[in-house]
């Protein structure tokens, strides 16, 4: 597969649970993933289980129907760019939001070693309130 195609298995699976073993089979044993500062879960992760701990695990467990829909992509080597739009509804508040993002992943040998996410968190935050 290419970096390309590896980046829209995690998002364009027929469900989440898909989605989420495609993410598992391609990711770096140390792969670092980073939450915007300012978003709800903001920090550096590393390894699947410290990503899934601090934010799958959240988001599933704090949020209805939160999801991120991809409108493009941009592949420059071992670079890709993901864009698109954040929505749900945070269940405390019973809340809807909506924010636009990016994600940026690299990835070494097929392997994804790194993702950074960039997000407008004022709408997510304001949700969360």
């Amino acid at each position: 597969m290419t970096n390309l195609e590896i980046v829209k298995s995690t998002y364009e699976g027929k469900t989440s649970a898909e989605n989420g073993r495609n993410l598992a089979k391609y990711v770096s044993d140390s792969i670092s993933w980073t939450e915007a500062k300012g978003f709800p879960y903001a920090g550096t992760y590393i390894g699947l289980e410290d990503i899934t701990k601090n934010v799958f695990s959240r988001l599933g467990s704090e949020w209805i129907d939160y999801k991120f829909t991809p409108e493009d992509y941009v592949a420059n080597d071992d670079r890709v760019v993901a864009f698109g739009t954040y929505t749900g509804t945070y269940i405390i508040t019973g809340k809807a939001f909506e924010a636009r993002v990016a994600h940026i992943w690299k990835l070494k040998e097929g392997k994804i070693i790194s993702f950074e996410q960039f997000v407008d968190s004022q709408t997510v935050n304001n949700a969360m309130k």
